[in-house]
């Protein structure tokens, strides 16, 4: 497996998210598992063909992880998958679900109907995913959530909590006197989304010193928050670096990030019934704790995600 880079795009312009995507397609092919993952431009605009399922993930470890979890369910159930990682963020990947060229991909719900629905402030993950369905386009279907459950979160260093008495009891809104000092990193398009410095500002009242652009919760933005040459960060709270660096991951009583269970979302023509039975059973089995490890093996141990998974499908009965 080729060590690279690639980070989550939370939960920019279009031709600057291209240009990214263009380059990062030529730099990883091959990246993130084994055997078919790179042969495609993950790009490519053709719909699959031939009663292939193509199973496509977002830039960043975890993503790309689930979808291995995912198509390599499907295969243990004789259905033909073929793979698109790495592909960008959630602006590109639900552009290529709705048009069929992917028939299946990891979802995070509550960062999903953020993008659907700015305003959607749903109390319950029933709620969340109601919503979501409401506001999908007409050729998808979002299928059961897992417990798994992936956050954004506003975390800082260990310098900067000291500094101003944060702890884990410490939420979001205790940065309201501090935040003018503080530079803040995260993905380009935390910059501009409602689960981002808009609602930051919008609920919280935050204005940053600064605002950083570097990758989604990724070695960049970890790298950058230990040097402290950021003071404040978008981090996903299964990141096994948290507990490492001793960042302290601050509350958000306000919900900013709602419910962020990960779930298969599908274009419906692609997927047959048995194919969506697969899924539903991984998610049944999917929980945090199983994610976190999971990551860990990935991002901590350096071994293949489809590795991983394949090995997780077959200690769960699954694969």
């Amino acid at each position: 497996m080729t060590n690279v880079t690639i980070a989550r795009s939370t939960r920019t312009s279009t031709t600057y998210a291209v240009s990214l995507l263009v380059v990062a397609a030529a730099a990883l092919t091959g990246c993130g598992s084994s055997d078919d993952s790179g042969k495609d431009d993950p790009l490519q605009g053709d719909a699959a063909k031939g009663g292939t399922v193509v199973v496509g993930s977002n830039n960043f470890p975890e993503s790309i992880l689930l979808a291995d979890i995912y198509g390599e369910a499907l295969k243990s159930k004789g259905i033909n998958v073929s793979y698109k990682l790495n592909i960008g963020s959630r602006e590109t990947t639900y552009g290529l679900i709705k048009n069929g060229t992917i028939t299946v991909l990891p979802e995070y719900n509550g960062a999903l109907l953020a993008y659907l629905d700015a305003k959607a402030v749903p109390t319950t993950v029933e709620e969340t995913n109601s919503a979501i369905s409401a506001k999908l386009d007409a050729k998808l279907a979002l299928l059961t959530s897992s417990k798994a459950e992936d956050k954004d979160a506003i975390a800082v260093n260990e310098a900067t909590a000291k500094k101003h008495g944060l702890t884990a009891e410490s939420t979001i809104a205790d940065l309201s006197d501090v935040a003018k000092d503080l530079v803040i990193g995260g993905s380009p398009e935390f910059q501009t989304r409602q689960q981002g410095l808009k609602g930051l500002k919008s609920e919280y009242g935050l204005e940053f010193k600064n605002f950083k652009a570097l990758d989604a919760g990724g070695n960049l933005t970890t790298t950058a928050l230990k040097g402290d040459n950021i003071q404040a960060a978008d981090i996903f709270t299964t990141d096994p670096g948290i507990a490492k660096n001793k960042f302290v991951v601050l509350k958000d009583p306000k919900n900013l990030f709602g419910f962020e269970n990960v779930t298969p979302l599908t274009y419906k023509s692609n997927l047959s019934a048995a194919g969506v039975a697969v899924l539903n059973e991984v998610s049944a089995k999917l929980d945090t704790e199983t994610l976190v490890k999971l990551n860990g093996e990935v991002q901590k141990g350096g071994k293949d995600p489809r590795d991983v998974a394949k090995s997780w499908l077959s200690s769960a009965g699954l694969g």
